[in-house]
């Protein structure tokens, strides 16, 4: 039987070989195609993929910052987790308030300039304590506006409430679990342009079937090399969670997309990549102790069997 992985590694070389140019927001440039779909049965191991080492602890430790309904990166630098660190600096060094080095188009410069580096590394370091110790700089600017979190768990209504769109889709999980309105969206329009980033995985709607649980997201704009793996074990373990909490097993992770592609300047990185063999995928362990979703912590959470090829370095389009 093929190797789960290769839906993945397919989809890079897809993009290789029929991809158009096209200009992009951060003005990185992409190959890009629109419309794909890859399929994953969870039942052959958890996707963490094996062609290059993909952090699990910060994949988790962010979908568990969606789960709480957080905004605001404190809770992802006190777990170690850089991922959002590029939007919540970008505001600040581009606030009145800020009175360092010029930091203009810093992702860009930094990949190409190695003293710039390290300059952005200390002006970063800077803003990580300040993050971590001061609360009104922290709301200020660790703030990422109404990104997934609030709108999985408060989603603003007409009526002044709130709707929880997580909790809900749980208890019809249990109650209802042939219904066809398990979804969850992040694409609010009404909150889109108050956003650090709009989200990319807009959509995610569940199915069960013959007492197990399947999830299908839809992905409106997919960093193939760099984010995609991250959304993959992202939502796996999102299905694995309510699985688990639901009384069911896992079925497929079902990964949908609009506007797919890889940065000009990954190309070298994806080739790499494609290069290499998968080895086999690892086993998911949950605490069974805790029953809840909302009770998991990150220590609840552990990975075992993972042996990857080496990590692919390759720099974030902001």
């Amino acid at each position: 039987m093929r190797h789960p992985e290769y839906a993945y590694l397919d989809l890079l070389q897809h993009i290789l070989d029929t991809g158009v140019k096209k200009e992009d927001r951060t003005g990185t440039g992409t190959i890009s195609i629109f419309g794909y779909q890859m399929r994953f049965d969870l039942s052959k191991g958890f996707p963490l993929l094996t062609t290059k080492r993909v952090p699990f602890k910060l994949i988790a430790s962010e979908l568990l910052w969606f789960i709480k309904g957080d905004t605001n990166i404190r809770y992802l630098l006190e777990h170690n987790n850089h991922i959002w660190d590029e939007w919540a600096f970008k505001k600040w060094v581009e606030s009145s308030e800020y009175n360092g080095p010029d930091m203009t188009d810093f992702g860009l410069r930094a990949a190409k300039d190695e003293e710039f580096a390290k300059v952005l590394d200390e002006q970063m370091k800077i803003f990580h304590e300040k993050v971590l110790t001061d609360d009104e700089f922290s709301k200020k600017y660790g703030e990422l506006g109404p990104v997934y979190g609030k709108q999985w768990r408060s989603w603003p209504s007409d009526n002044g409430e709130t709707i929880d769109q997580l909790k809900n889709v749980i208890e019809q999980i249990k109650r209802n679990p042939n219904s066809r309105r398990l979804i969850v969206s992040a694409w609010n329009p009404a909150e889109v342009d108050e956003m650090a980033l709009p989200p990319c995985h807009t959509l995610f709607q569940f199915y069960v079937a013959e007492g197990k649980l399947s999830c299908q997201l839809y992905q409106r704009s997919a960093d193939v090399f760099l984010g995609v793996p991250f959304n993959i074990a992202s939502y796996a373990l999102l299905t694995y969670l309510i699985a688990h909490e639901c009384g069911l097993e896992v079925g497929e992770f079902i990964h949908s997309f609009g506007d797919t592609h890889i940065y000009l300047n990954h190309i070298e990185q994806v080739k790499e990549q494609l290069s290499r063999e998968p080895k086999a995928l690892p086993t998911l362990k949950i605490n069974p102790e805790k029953k809840s979703v909302f009770d998991i912590e990150l220590d609840d959470l552990s990975i075992e069997g993972y042996d990857p090829h080496p990590t692919i370095k390759a720099p974030v389009a902001v």
